[in-house]
């Protein structure tokens, strides 16, 4: 991980970051960005068909899409598209029919 900085501070450079496979689900490939005060960020790619089985979140979920397009709770997302799911909401059908990149920001 390439990380600068000092002082509580740090940056990282993404494109130096391995992919490993998403523990959600098949086709779904996740970057650990970083962890800090009990929230990570990560960057995921989900790959043409993927899908997330039903779960409930325990925490707040940000997300911002980067590229392809996210569907979500019926609505389709695509780049510039930000979501926020509060504590205790359900995602039933979360995929990808083209695929999509984004970053997810939510308690570790």
């Amino acid at each position: 991980m390439s990380e600068l900085g000092t002082d509580g501070f740090r940056s990282v450079r993404t494109d130096d970051l391995a992919w490993r496979p998403s523990t959600m689900a098949a086709g779904v490939l996740v970057k650990d960005v970083a962890v800090t005060d009990g929230w990570e960020m990560q960057i995921v790619r989900f790959e043409p068909g993927a899908r997330f089985p039903i779960h409930t979140h325990e925490g707040p979920e940000f997300v911002f899409i980067l590229e392809g397009e996210l569907v979500q709770a019926g609505r389709r997302l695509g780049p510039g598209w930000a979501s926020v799911a509060s504590a205790g909401t359900v995602d039933e059908d979360v995929y990808s029919e083209t695929g999509c990149l984004f970053v997810l920001v939510d308690r570790a």
